[in-house]
This record gives C-alpha cells, sequence and structure tokens, in this order.
C-alpha cells in the first residue's frame, strides 16, 4: 500500500519498534492509558495520522490532544498518566503561590519615615 503525499506507513513506536495503522487503538476506545495517548502522538509526530484525524477519529478536543503532546514532549509516557496532570496542576498552584507570595515580599512599603 503506497504513501500519499506527506503520509508514511509505519512510523518509530515508542518502545522503538514499528507503529502502523493497524497497531492503533481502536477508535472506539472509552479508556485512555498512557501508552496509549503515547501511541497516538508517535502517529501524530511520525505522519502516520494528521492532528485532525486523530482528534476527530478519537473523539479528543484539538486542546486534549495539545496537553498530550506537551506532556509527552516534558515527561515521556510517565507524563500522560492521569495522575501526572493532577500532580502537574498541583505543582503549578504551589509555584504560583510561591511567586505571588515573592512579589508581595518586593512590594516597597510605603508610609511615614
Amino acid at each position: 500500500m503506497g504513501s500519499s503525499i506527506g503520509r508514511v506507513d509505519q512510523v518509530l513506536g515508542i518502545d522503538g519498534g514499528v507503529l502502523t495503522a493497524a497497531d492503533l487503538p481502536p477508535r472506539t476506545l472509552k479508556r485512555w492509558i498512557a501508552r496509549r495517548k503515547a501511541e497516538i502522538v508517535a502517529a501524530v509526530e511520525g505522519g502516520l495520522l494528521s492532528e485532525s484525524e486523530a482528534c476527530a477519529g478519537y473523539n479528543i478536543s484539538p486542546e486534549e490532544f495539545s496537553a498530550w503532546l506537551g506532556a509527552y514532549d516534558r515527561d515521556g509516557v510517565p507524563g500522560l498518566r492521569a495522575r501526572a496532570k493532577a500532580r502537574g496542576m498541583r505543582q503549578r498552584a504551589r509555584d504560583e503561590r510561591l511567586e505571588f507570595r515573592a512579589m508581595v515580599e518586593n512590594i516597597p512599603q510605603i508610609g511615614p519615615d
């Protein structure tokens, strides 16, 4: 089977093996685990699927897929775990609180000398 322009028939999978369209998770999938998300990310990044095909075929919003890409680029497969997302949200909230405290501490005190 030939590829259309800009398309490939196989890409490098997350385990270093060959990933083809036949290896992708079923489109009826309801429960996403990190490995399956990573396979879709690899398929899109490798040119096996377009981002719009992945989103439409797997009922994923473009924003959710973008979050998968960021998490995978940052932390690999472990970053795609649901717990990693919650941990990242807690870390961002903690960082924002620390940043706010630093800003408040650096406000010059105005008042009588």
